[in-house]
């Protein structure tokens, strides 16, 4: 019998090159994405994230082998509210609607997309941070609504920022009943990545030059490309790493270490 994996954001950038680098292994990968994907679902939502768990239930025949997390918007996108629903409450939606199917599979695995952004900011004691943690979305929307003005003009870089620092503590909140139940999980924390989204905050006047300034510190490359990530997400979910779980790896050029030298 063939394995399943299940794929978000697979329609392009990192999550096009994991369902690629899957289906090369002779797995069978069904992908959800906003459109031009197995099952066309609006992560923004709590209508489409439960289309997506149900949808993904149904076409795997609730036995998933590998999961992997990887839709996600930029701090471009608008409204601001988005970026956090599908960055946070759209990941942990499917990681907790497909855990069951997961515990069924053979050898199962998730792994989550992060961000080497999640560590920009500091967030013990943030309140954005503990009302992520405890799911509370209208808490979270209602937050950056009420940015003071300082900080209104940065909303989108804060709410992505916070949604990948909050999902990468939702993956370690998780590794013991994970564990547990047989399933690792882990998350990846890329740097810049050669992707639309990319492309579409380098084109944004508002964050541009910031995001052009996020180089890494490794001068054989500035930039990853997808199948960088791809690669590592393929390690990680696979066989070759049966101890690996409960971990966020970063793949960001040395961007993390640089920035924080004597944190890890």
């Amino acid at each position: 019998m063939k394995r399943t994996a299940i794929v978000s954001g697979a329609a392009s950038g990192i999550g096009a090159a994991v369902c690629e680098q899957l289906r090369h292994t002779g797995m069978r990968v069904i992908g959800i994405d906003l459109r031009h994907s197995d099952i066309c679902a609006d992560l923004s939502t709590q209508e489409g994230r439960a289309y997506a768990v149900d949808a993904a239930l149904c076409l795997s025949e609730r036995r998933i082998d590998i999961l992997v997390c990887c839709a996600g918007l930029g701090p471009q996108a608008e409204p601001v509210a988005s970026i956090a629903s599908v960055n946070y409450f759209g990941v942990t939606a499917l990681l907790d609607g497909l855990s069951g199917a997961l515990q069924a599979g053979c050898r199962a695995s998730a792994v989550v997309v992060s961000s080497s952004s999640a560590t920009l900011q500091a967030w013990d004691g943030n309140p954005l941070r503990q009302a992520y943690l405890d799911g509370d979305e209208s808490a979270v929307h209602a937050m950056l609504a009420a940015l003071p003005p300082d900080l209104a003009p940065q909303a989108g870089f804060i709410a992505y920022a916070s949604s990948k620092n909050a999902v990468a503590c939702a993956v370690r909140q998780r590794a013991a009943s994970w564990g547990k139940a047989g399933v690792r999980l882990n998350a990846v924390a890329p740097g810049a990545v050669q992707t639309p989204l990319l492309e579409a905050g380098l084109a944004d006047a508002r964050y541009g030059e910031g995001i052009r300034n996020f180089v890494a510190p490794l001068s054989t490359r500035a930039r990853a490309e997808p199948a960088d990530i791809a690669a590592l997400i393929g390690f990680i979910a696979g066989d070759s790493a049966p101890f690996i779980h409960g971990s966020v790896l970063f793949a960001d050029g040395g961007i993390d270490a640089a920035m924080r030298p004597h944190h890890f």
